[in-house]
C-alpha cells in the first residue's frame, strides 16, 4: 500500500469545490516534492511519484510530459512562493523610520523565511543538480536571493541619496546586507545537512549581529561624512 501524500506547505491545500483535474496535479505535485526531496532526482521515478499521489502513471504523464518538467515546476513554483513575500517586505523599507530598528526586523523576517526546513532542502537539491539543470539553479537564485538583493540595492542607494548610508556600489552594498545575516546558519544548513533551522532566539542573534556589522561599515561613514 502507498503512503499518502505529504504536504507541501509551498503549496495551498485544496478545497471540496477544486476541480478534479486541479487535484490530481496539485497530489502529483505534492507527492513528487517529498520524493525529489527524501530520494533526489535521480532516486525518484515517475512510477513512484503516481503511486505516491494515488494516480496512474498515465495522469502523471498527461499533466507532466516528463520527470524534468516536473522537476522544473517544483522548483520555480517553491522559490517564487517562498521569494515574494521577502521582496515585498525589501520594498517597504521605503518608508523607513528608525533604520536600525527597521534593518534589524527586516533581517529577522528575512532569515525566518529562508531557513523553513522544506526552502533548505529544495536549495541543497537544487544545488545538487545545478550540473544537470543549470537554468533551475539560475532561476533559484534570479527569483530567491538575486531578486532580493537586488530590491535591497535600491533602497540602499535612496538611502545614501538621503545621507542615511554612506556607500559607492548599492549592488555590493545590498549583497554583503543578505549575506552578513544570512551564511552563518545558511552554510551550516547547506554543509552539515541541518534542515531543521536553529532557534527562533538564535535565528535573531545572526539577523541582529549581521545588522550591526552592516551598520558599522555603512551608517558610521556616513555620519562621519556629515
Amino acid at each position: 500500500m502507498s503512503s499518502p501524500p505529504a504536504q507541501n506547505p509551498t503549496k495551498p491545500t485544496g478545497s471540496a469545490d477544486e476541480p478534479r483535474s486541479a487535484r490530481k496535479r496539485r497530489a502529483i505535485l505534492e507527492a513528487a516534492t517529498a520524493l525529489f526531496l527524501r530520494n533526489g532526482y535521480r532516486g525518484t521515478s515517475m512510477d513512484e511519484i503516481a503511486a505516491r499521489a494515488g494516480v496512474s502513471k498515465q495522469t502523471v504523464y498527461k499533466a507532466f510530459s516528463d520527470k524534468e518538467s516536473l522537476f522544473s515546476e517544483i522548483v520555480t513554483s517553491a522559490v517564487e512562493e517562498a521569494g515574494d513575500p521577502v521582496y515585498t517586505e525589501v520594498l517597504e523599507l521605503e518608508d523607513i523610520g528608525d533604520l536600525e530598528a527597521d534593518l534589524r526586523a527586516l533581517a529577522r523576517r528575512m532569515i525566518g523565511r529562508v531557513m523553513q526546513p522544506r526552502i533548505l532542502q529544495l536549495r541543497r537539491l537544487v544545488i545538487g543538480e545545478a550540473g544537470r539543470f543549470p537554468e533551475l539553479g539560475r532561476t533559484f537564485y534570479e527569483q530567491g536571493p538575486g531578486r532580493t538583493i537586488a530590491a535591497l540595492a535600491g533602497v540602499f542607494g535612496r538611502l545614501a541619496e538621503s545621507g542615511a548610508l554612506q556607500l559607492d556600489d548599492p549592488q555590493l552594498t545590498a549583497a554583503h546586507f543578505n549575506w552578513l545575516v544570512m551564511s552563518i546558519p545558511l552554510n551550516r544548513a547547506m554543509l552539515l545537512g541541518e534542515d531543521e533551522p536553529a532557534a527562533p532566539a538564535e535565528l535573531d542573534r545572526y539577523a541582529d549581529a549581521g545588522v550591526r556589522a552592516f551598520l558599522a561599515a555603512y551608517a558610521q561613514s556616513a555620519r562621519a561624512a556629515d
